[in-house]
């Protein structure tokens, strides 16, 4: 019998450290589907499995220390971030490899940025995403985390104006703004 996800967070908050264990593996499909999706927008040949990581994240958020999640969302939400997290170090450990020479290295690249429903894809160096995201932040975090959410977690509108505690409305404004942001600092 599946243990319903908001006994588990309640679980967790309370402690209960077997209860990180329980929640990632309820919801285990949807952070697999996530983690496919984020890797099949990337280059092909990329040679980080889904499984391998989804249970990068796993380790991180068992390391990270946190449990303090609202709710599923805000779970996700930070499993986005770690997700993201897991793919820069790797494009930085591919980095360093074709800086000395190794002839297996090669560039990771995101997919768009942009949303559902939009054409233009702009491919963009994983590296420089998360530069100008650390930018971003660095001028607007709730932008950020909207962007890691949506790029990152494959979160919709919904989910995200869910976790952020707005209106799918002010989601898609603010996620067209974050993408008019980055789309012109990556143009520099």
């Amino acid at each position: 019998m599946t243990v319903p996800v908001p006994e588990l967070l309640a679980r967790l908050r309370a402690g209960d450290e077997s209860a990180l264990g329980n929640l990632v593996q309820v919801l285990y499909e949807e952070l697999h589907r996530i983690a496919a999706g984020k890797l099949r927008a990337e280059r092909v040949g990329h040679t980080l499995q889904t499984t391998a990581l989804v249970n990068e994240v796993y380790l991180k958020l068992i390391g990270e220390g946190q449990r303090n999640y609202a709710d599923r969302g805000h779970f996700l939400s930070v499993a986005a971030r770690v997700m993201r997290q897991v793919l820069v170090d790797y494009a930085r450990a591919r980095a360093t490899k074709k800086r000395s020479g190794e002839p297996q290295a090669a560039i990771e690249w995101a997919s768009s940025l942009d949303v559902e429903g939009q054409v233009a894809a702009q491919r963009v160096e994983l590296l420089d995403l998360d530069r100008v995201l650390h930018e971003l932040a660095a001028e607007d975090q709730s932008l950020a985390s909207l962007i890691e959410m949506r790029y990152f977690g494959g979160m919709t509108a919904e989910e995200s104006a869910a976790v952020l505690g707005k209106s799918v409305h002010v989601v898609r404004h603010d996620l067209r703004l974050a993408q008019a942001w980055l789309r012109r600092k990556l143009r520099r």
